[in-house]
Protein backbone atom coordinates (compact mmCIF):
# COMPACT_ATOMS: atom_id res chain seq x y z
CA UNK A 1 0.00 0.00 0.00
CA UNK A 2 1.30 3.41 -0.90
CA UNK A 3 -0.07 6.80 -0.09
CA UNK A 4 -0.04 9.93 -2.18
CA UNK A 5 -0.36 11.98 1.01
CA UNK A 6 2.31 11.95 3.65
CA UNK A 7 1.73 13.16 7.22
CA UNK A 8 4.20 15.61 8.71
CA UNK A 9 2.58 15.68 12.15
CA UNK A 10 0.14 13.51 14.06
CA UNK A 11 -0.89 14.58 17.55
CA UNK A 12 -3.54 13.45 20.02
CA UNK A 13 -4.95 16.21 22.22
CA UNK A 14 -4.53 15.99 25.99
CA UNK A 15 -8.23 15.31 26.47
CA UNK A 16 -7.99 12.47 23.91
CA UNK A 17 -10.93 13.88 21.94
CA UNK A 18 -9.12 15.32 18.91
CA UNK A 19 -6.52 13.93 16.52
CA UNK A 20 -4.57 16.64 14.71
CA UNK A 21 -2.88 15.72 11.46
CA UNK A 22 -0.83 17.80 9.03
CA UNK A 23 0.26 16.73 5.57
CA UNK A 24 3.16 17.51 3.30
CA UNK A 25 0.94 19.54 0.95
CA UNK A 26 0.18 22.00 3.76
CA UNK A 27 -3.29 20.65 4.60
CA UNK A 28 -4.01 20.24 8.31
CA UNK A 29 -7.07 18.85 10.02
CA UNK A 30 -8.50 18.57 13.53
CA UNK A 31 -10.50 15.34 13.62
CA UNK A 32 -12.77 14.74 16.62
CA UNK A 33 -12.66 11.28 18.20
CA UNK A 34 -16.41 10.84 17.71
CA UNK A 35 -16.09 11.56 13.99
CA UNK A 36 -13.18 9.15 13.63
CA UNK A 37 -15.05 6.43 15.53
CA UNK A 38 -18.27 6.65 13.51
CA UNK A 39 -16.36 6.73 10.22
CA UNK A 40 -13.99 3.90 11.16
CA UNK A 41 -12.75 2.04 8.09
CA UNK A 42 -13.36 -1.25 9.91
CA UNK A 43 -15.65 -3.94 8.53
CA UNK A 44 -17.69 -3.54 11.75
CA UNK A 45 -18.69 -0.04 10.62
CA UNK A 46 -18.25 -0.10 6.83
CA UNK A 47 -19.41 -3.67 6.26
CA UNK A 48 -18.25 -5.57 3.21
CA UNK A 49 -20.47 -3.58 0.85
CA UNK A 50 -22.30 -0.23 0.94
CA UNK A 51 -25.52 -2.08 1.86
CA UNK A 52 -23.85 -3.37 5.03
CA UNK A 53 -22.70 0.08 6.22
CA UNK A 54 -23.66 0.56 9.87
CA UNK A 55 -24.68 3.79 11.58
CA UNK A 56 -22.92 3.91 14.95
CA UNK A 57 -24.87 5.85 17.62
CA UNK A 58 -23.90 6.89 21.15
CA UNK A 59 -20.31 7.98 20.59
CA UNK A 60 -20.46 11.68 21.50
CA UNK A 61 -18.11 11.21 24.49
CA UNK A 62 -15.74 8.60 23.00
CA UNK A 63 -12.01 9.11 23.49
CA UNK A 64 -8.96 7.83 21.66
CA UNK A 65 -6.82 5.84 24.08
CA UNK A 66 -4.21 4.63 21.63
CA UNK A 67 -2.58 5.59 18.34
CA UNK A 68 -0.48 2.75 16.96
CA UNK A 69 1.59 2.91 13.76
CA UNK A 70 0.82 0.35 11.04
CA UNK A 71 3.87 0.11 8.83
CA UNK A 72 4.53 3.44 7.20
CA UNK A 73 1.11 3.83 5.64
CA UNK A 74 -1.45 4.07 8.45
CA UNK A 75 -2.36 4.17 12.13
CA UNK A 76 -4.66 2.00 14.17
CA UNK A 77 -6.79 4.00 16.58
CA UNK A 78 -7.97 2.46 19.83
CA UNK A 79 -11.07 4.02 21.37
CA UNK A 80 -12.22 3.86 24.97
CA UNK A 81 -15.20 1.73 23.89
CA UNK A 82 -12.44 -0.78 22.92
CA UNK A 83 -13.08 -0.50 19.18
CA UNK A 84 -9.68 -1.05 17.61
CA UNK A 85 -10.14 -2.79 14.27
CA UNK A 86 -9.98 0.16 11.89
CA UNK A 87 -6.75 0.87 10.02
CA UNK A 88 -6.70 4.56 9.09
CA UNK A 89 -4.48 5.05 6.03
CA UNK A 90 -3.03 8.46 5.33
CA UNK A 91 -5.25 8.96 2.28
CA UNK A 92 -8.34 7.98 4.29
CA UNK A 93 -7.46 10.45 7.07
CA UNK A 94 -6.88 13.12 4.44
CA UNK A 95 -10.31 12.47 2.89
CA UNK A 96 -11.94 12.51 6.35
CA UNK A 97 -10.43 15.94 6.93
CA UNK A 98 -11.15 17.36 3.49
CA UNK A 99 -14.74 16.05 3.42
CA UNK A 100 -15.51 16.49 7.11
CA UNK A 101 -18.50 18.83 6.81
CA UNK A 102 -20.20 16.69 4.17
CA UNK A 103 -19.52 13.38 5.94
CA UNK A 104 -20.56 14.75 9.34
CA UNK A 105 -23.84 16.17 7.96
CA UNK A 106 -24.60 12.82 6.28
CA UNK A 107 -23.94 11.04 9.59
CA UNK A 108 -26.24 13.37 11.54
CA UNK A 109 -28.95 13.00 8.89
CA UNK A 110 -28.59 9.21 9.05
CA UNK A 111 -28.90 9.23 12.85
CA UNK A 112 -32.04 11.36 12.66
CA UNK A 113 -33.61 9.19 9.95
CA UNK A 114 -33.06 6.10 12.08
CA UNK A 115 -34.17 7.71 15.36
CA UNK A 116 -30.71 7.31 16.87
CA UNK A 117 -28.72 9.64 19.12
CA UNK A 118 -25.10 10.71 19.50
CA UNK A 119 -25.54 10.13 23.25
CA UNK A 120 -25.25 6.73 24.94
CA UNK A 121 -28.43 4.98 26.00
CA UNK A 122 -30.83 7.29 24.17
Amino acid sequence: MTSERWPTELRLSRDRRTLSIAFDDGAAFELPAEYLRVTSPSAEVQGHSPAERRTVPGKRDVEIIGVEPVGNYAVKLVFDDLHDTGIYGWDYLYRLGAEREEKWRAYLDDLAAKGLSRDRGR
